[in-house]
């Protein structure tokens, strides 16, 4: 059987609006110029309140005050009032909060008068689904660069971030300072209150750390009990009396763990780039590790 291309050949008992009133999408005719709604199917009949004289924005969008700012009908048709073809595109509707592709196209009406129409289905449950894979994927993102036990950036999540911005620093000509810092005699508070006391100091000294550097500051645990802090537009003696606050802090501010004072302290090693012979990652990494234990053979719980 060949399928009908005119209305002339619709055969009887086969009239157009049992077609498209079977159909599981909107389908809607509306005057080009005056928005003036002339026809809806089924499914938009039951999904809204279609009324004789409506203009479309009226009926299919909600605290319309005039045609919607998003409306296709300038696409549809060039300069000179011809059609321009099919135009496919996606929105949420403002009434059922649905989301819909649409296909759009201008055709001349039985009237002769240009207007516009529309095939609407219901892609919600994709859209959906898009938005549940986008978040798994800011999830993934999020796992692979955060150290999940502290919420700070993780060894790789540094590197990949402090070479960017050793990048920009050295383009704009800029001092990039990093503090390196070791919990003291953390192995005994492991030993003594068990591994989820150890935790708890740790997440303690990462909140310290969070509240006292600046957003474009870049802190990450980088293993164990050893933290780093890279700070951009920062000068060495800047970058020491920041390890001075912290140190301060963690020194007098001890962790809690099951009703316990847990005191902790830490040793720091600063450096920066306007020092000689220290212009790389690794070249502030090494000199701050080496600074760091200088901290430790002076006595711990200072800066170097």
């Amino acid at each position: 059987m060949d399928i009908p291309t005119s209305s002339e050949d619709v055969p009887d008992g086969l009239p157009h609006d049992i077609i498209l009133d079977n159909v599981e999408a909107l389908i809607y005719v509306a005057d080009i110029e005056s928005n003036e709604l002339l026809y809806m199917n089924k499914y938009g009949r039951e999904k809204y309140t279609p009324a004789a004289g409506k203009r479309c924005w009226e009926v299919l969008q909600k605290d319309q005050t005039g045609p919607c700012s998003f409306c296709t009908n300038p696409r549809l048709v060039d300069d000179e009032g011809n059609s321009t073809g099919v135009y496919t595109w996606e929105f949420q509707n403002t009434v059922t909060e649905q989301w819909f592709q649409c296909i759009d196209k201008a055709i001349r009406w039985n009237d002769g008068r240009m207007v516009r129409i529309e095939i609407a289905t219901d892609i919600s449950l994709r859209k959906e689904m898009e938005h549940q894979l986008e978040q798994e994927r800011l999830k993934a993102e999020q796992l692979a660069t955060t150290d999940m036990l502290t919420g700070l950036r993780n060894r790789r999540a540094f590197f990949t971030l402090g070479e960017q911005l050793l990048r920009e620093a050295t383009r704009f000509n800029q001092p990039v300072s990093l503090i390196m810092l070791d919990l003291d005699h953390f192995k005994r508070i492991n030993d003594q209150y068990g591994h989820a006391a150890g935790d708890a100091v740790l997440t303690h000294v990462s909140r310290l750390m969070l509240a006292t550097v600046r957003e474009a500051d870049i802190a990450a645990r980088m293993g164990g009990e050893e933290f780093v802090l890279l700070l951009p537009q920062t000068r060495l003696s800047q970058a020491t009396q920041l390890a001075e606050r912290l140190r301060a802090r963690l020194d007098q501010t001890p962790a809690s763990f099951n009703n316990q004072a847990l005191h902790c302290t830490a040793s720091f090693g600063t450096t920066c780039t306007e020092l000689p012979a220290v212009t790389t990652l690794d070249d502030l990494l090494n000199q701050a590790d080496r600074n760091l234990y200088k901290a430790k053979d002076h006595g711990r719980n200072c800066i170097s």
